[in-house]
């Protein structure tokens, strides 16, 4: 018998592993809380005898998450800009979709979302387990587009969780120049500078090449390349030699502290660019222009600031053309 009650889950669970014509065959399945033995045991009757002919090729094959995994890493992960990050938040969800059938996906997820936690024991938060989920989604539908794994699409039920995580943290040019005197570090003092005067984020300013009068990216995060203008009062910083990413966050985190700003994110300069800009009356368009944003969504989180361009173009209202 392959059913067991999981006293956790409060459900059954199906489990069959066994040697069918020399070759061992898995399959796992959380069955409904509402299922009595009775059904259960059918259900593993019904089951069993279908594994064993998937096994003899009477019928179509049912592969495992780990199949779709192991094809989308060989195959697709190695052209991708973000292949480590990939190949490492995937591993972070074996447990969870080890053994388990391409056709479990939805389950899968939902109780990676419900029951994943972080070394430490502390819950996962929604984006983290937002993008995990969608790797593991891109993995399977990639299964089933180009090896045909699945009938269907193995991801069409599956319920990513809402992320509500935007930050609306902007600091002025005083609040600027006071962490940057805080900071011991000269590298993360000029970083500090530049983020706020060009809106770049921390690894482009690291990354990016100088010239009197550009910051030049060739690659950024959208995928296309840009350059972003030198503003007159970050002339001093362009000799300053850039440190590695992790020692000048840390300095950056030092001198926030030091400052009563523990509030206080690095990207949030970038922000706080944006929000200079637009108090200075520079329209949306050439503020996304500034940040590289590819789409106006993303510029469309700071249209709240524009409160003089609306308070204007609602005055137009009415009035007679000169």
């Amino acid at each position: 018998m392959s059913i067991y009650r999981d006293k956790e889950r409060g459900c059954y669970v199906f489990e069959f592993d066994r040697i069918v014509e020399g070759k061992r065959l898995r399959a796992r399945k959380l069955l409904p809380k509402t299922w009595t033995r009775a059904q259960a045991d059918a259900y593993d009757r019904q089951e069993s005898a279908r594994l064993y002919a998937v096994a003899t090729r009477v019928e179509r094959q049912e592969y495992g998450i780990e199949d779709a995994v192991a094809i989308y890493l060989k195959e697709r992960v190695p052209k991708l800009k973000s292949r480590d990050n990939i190949v490492g938040e995937l591993a972070q969800m074996f447990w969870a979709y080890q053994d388990r059938a391409l056709t479990d996906l939805p389950e899968v997820c939902k109780e990676y979302a419900s029951k994943g936690r972080k070394e430490d024991g502390e819950p996962l938060s929604a984006a983290t387990i937002r993008n995990r989920i969608r790797y593991l989604t891109s993995a399977c539908r990639y299964a089933w587009k180009h090896h045909g794994m699945c009938e269907h699409d193995p991801a069409a039920r599956v319920i990513v969780p809402t992320v509500r995580n935007e930050r609306r943290f902007f600091i002025d040019r005083r609040q600027m120049l006071e962490v940057a005197r805080a900071c011991r570090c000269r590298s993360t003092r000029a970083a500090i500078r530049i983020a706020f005067y060009s809106g770049m984020r921390l690894g482009e300013i690291i990354k990016a090449r100088r010239t009197e009068e550009a910051f030049l990216l060739d690659d950024t995060k959208n995928g296309e390349p840009r350059h972003v203008p030198v503003h007159p009062r970050l002339r001093a910083c362009l000799k300053v030699r850039m440190r590695e990413q992790s020692k000048m966050s840390k300095y950056f985190r030092e001198a926030r502290k030091a400052v009563g700003m523990d509030w206080l994110h690095f990207h949030d300069l970038r922000h706080s660019a944006a929000s200079e800009m637009i108090n200075a009356g520079v329209d949306l368009y050439t503020v996304g222009a500034v940040l590289g944003h590819k789409s106006a969504t993303s510029t469309k989180r700071y249209s709240h600031l524009a409160t003089d361009s609306l308070r204007t173009a609602l005055a137009k209202i009415g009035r007679r053309a000169a």
